[in-house]
């Protein structure tokens, strides 16, 4: 008999589903830094869910007021996807 393991997404599990649903909602995903904060989450959840595969997370450069820098831009994965809708 095969087991099947949920994952555990964090001990914070409501606002766990909020970052994923914020990243759902977002086609082009969202910086780290704007995550954290403007929207206070933290970075150890954050790195949490790309560890569990239902984000990525994408270094980018990007020219901010004629200067480059690098960012770390997040995206909802399928399987985190399909973890919202299984909360539905």
């Amino acid at each position: 008999m095969t087991t099947i393991r949920k994952r555990r997404l964090n001990p914070q599990p409501r606002r766990t589903l909020e970052l994923l649903k914020l990243l759902g909602s977002s086609p082009h995903g969202a910086t780290e830094a704007l995550l954290v904060r403007a929207h206070g989450f933290e970075s150890d959840m954050i790195t949490g869910l790309v560890r569990a595969g239902l984000a990525a997370a994408e270094r980018e450069a990007l020219n901010a007021g004629g200067k480059t820098i690098e960012v770390v831009r997040l995206r909802i994965t399928e399987t985190g996807r399909r973890a919202i809708e299984g909360e539905g």
